[in-house]
């Protein structure tokens, strides 16, 4: 195959999987603020000991969700799964795997087994401000403990979803998230006119229910495939030390923004209801970054491994370009969404259709107050400063990964882990639980500064000339459509009198306003063009 060919079906390949992943991803979200906006609706957030129990205790297992299916485990097994395809056959790439599962098993278990038994040291760990609340430590332990089985069963679909990605097949990984989001809905609505304490309950019950059920789908799709793993005896086989090596910097690496908000969760929950302010903001700003981000790593790590190993370096630095481009179409508008409409973003979802979907379960009110409104859309606005870099980040990582480096990103990841922890720690008397906001941006606009450079030093990285003409025009669209939502913001009470004076109506208006104007400024300003895809669909070189 041509350079010219293997760049284009590189290309194709790229825009196809990604736009699998992405709209699964965004249906996932889209459920997942519906179910964001109930669970906030029925629990509250800040003074509740319910709504932050539950966020603390969902941290955990979330954290290793994202971490094993949304990344880092993956850096480090999808190279050495591709590398066997690559140079050996299916049989021994199976086989790698079975081995690697077995291990992961074994250390699995154990670790599950001792959480159980000591749950409480591990709510020490992840809120350690809940000790002198004994309500809310003892409900975090409760949780902690009927939740903890979901963290295996997740590691087990990360494992999967690697073998999966690794064949370009998309569909079963990014389909899981919706059973999440389907069993806390279901558990919500059903224990919606019970006290607070049995919809929490419920709520870490359903947690742990969609975990098992997100990991017989997983193994549904690689026995379709013809990857029916069978169990074998823990060994640590060569390709297990491989995984080691690379996998514990690597792990590290890819999940320091994760071990960051961990971090942050433990100094915020010195703070009553700042928990839960932090979980409800991070929720909303992960949908970009779920959509975008994550969508594109995950399809750019086996894509740039391949080429990698082919010896295609120029194909691989194409591919880290257009996804730089495409991710900057995206995350720009989102980020400026988020920063200058944070507060009536909450006010709409939490508040104003959080009632009115919740009047059809009983006729409830949002337990959302004005206080929670406005705490976390401080904290979605500091977030949404920080969304470019979250992006950006699971486009230069795989790069590394690619080429089994992972020892450079994970220094880069322990400066930002310090950097983060410490600038919580000497912020947090002075600017409460939005210092934790702070640092985490911070930290990650300096990881992404240094893996850029260290790219850049190696010459595996340079904007090309079409990312350097398009990038300026994306973000002055971005400009504008920002000055237009300001603007547009100073009339919400006149304008909500044509929509049955739902406020949060003419929010998702404005919202959808700006959309459509930044689509014709970027198509104007020559941030995009249609021939690109016009191109693609006739099979020629678009990204």
């Amino acid at each position: 195959m041509s350079a010219d060919l293997s760049t284009a079906f590189m290309s194709g390949n790229l825009f196809k999987s990604l736009a699998t992943v992405s709209g699964l991803t965004l249906v996932s979200r889209v459920m997942g603020f519906a179910r964001q906006v109930l669970v906030a609706g029925v629990i509250g957030a800040g003074g509740n000991p319910v709504a932050d129990a539950f966020w603390a205790a969902f941290r955990l297992p979330n954290m290793f969700r994202r971490l094993f299916a949304e990344g880092a485990f993956q850096a480090a097994f999808v190279p050495l799964f591709q590398g066997r395809l690559v140079s050996e056959d299916k049989a021994a790439a199976k086989q790698f795997a079975e081995e690697v599962m077995a291990f992961l098993l074994c250390i699995l278990l154990g670790l599950t087994v001792l959480v159980e038994i000591f749950a409480p040291l591990a709510v020490h760990g992840v809120a350690s401000g809940f000790a002198d609340d004994a309500e809310k430590f003892d409900l975090t332990t409760l949780y902690l403990r009927i939740m903890f089985p979901y963290l295996a069963c997740m590691s087990m679909v990360g494992l999967l979803s690697g073998v999966l990605n690794s064949l370009d097949k998309f569909m079963a990984y990014a389909a899981a998230p919706l059973i999440l989001n389907f069993c806390q809905i279901a558990a919500i609505v059903l224990t919606a006119d019970g006290t607070l304490e049995v919809s929490g309950e419920a709520l870490a019950w359903g947690t742990a229910v969609s975990g098992f059920l997100q990991l017989a789908l997983l193994v549904w799709g690689a026995r379709r495939q013809g990857y029916w793993l069978r169990l074998r005896i823990p060994k640590l086989t060569p390709g297990v030390k491989r995984l080691l090596v690379l996998g514990g910097p690597g792990f590290l690496s890819a999940g320091a923004t994760q071990i960051n908000v961990i971090i942050g969760t433990n100094i915020a929950s010195q703070e009553p209801g700042a928990v839960s302010w932090l979980m409800n903001a991070d929720q909303l700003y992960q949908l970009p970054l779920a959509v975008i981000g994550t969508a594109l790593g995950v399809v750019l790590l086996p894509m740039l491994s391949r080429r990698v190993k082919e010896g295609d370096e120029a194909g691989a630095m194409h591919a880290v370009n257009r996804s730089i481009e495409l991710s900057s179409v995206l995350v720009l508008p989102a980020a400026a969404a988020f920063i200058v409409m944070s507060m009536q973003i909450i006010d709409a979802l939490f508040r104003g259709f959080a009632t009115d979907a919740l009047s059809l379960f009983g006729g409830r009110t949002s337990a959302f107050t004005a206080d929670d409104v406005k705490w976390t859309g401080w904290a979605l606005a500091i977030y949404g400063w920080g969304l470019p870099a979250f992006v950006w980040q699971r486009i230069f990582a795989p790069a590394f990964f690619a080429r089994e480096d992972t020892r450079a990103p994970m220094n880069y990841a322990l400066i930002s882990i310090g950097v983060n922890t410490g600038l919580s720690l000497m912020l947090f008397p002075v600017f409460g639980f939005l210092a934790v906001a702070f640092a985490t941006v911070f930290a990650a606009w300096l990881q992404l500064i240094q893996l850029g450079w260290s790219l850049w030093r190696r010459g595996q990285f340079k904007p090309d000339p079409r990312l350097k003409e398009r990038f300026p025009r994306i973000a002055l669209a971005t400009l504008a459509l920002a000055a237009t939502v300001v603007f547009a913001l100073q009339h919400t009470t006149f304008l909500a009198g044509f929509v049955f004076d739902r406020e949060w109506v003419v929010i998702f208006l404005i919202a959808g306003l700006g959309v459509a104007l930044y689509g014709a400024l970027l198509l104007g300003l020559g941030g995009v063009k249609l021939s690109d895809y016009k191109a693609y669909g006739r099979k020629r070189d678009v990204f």
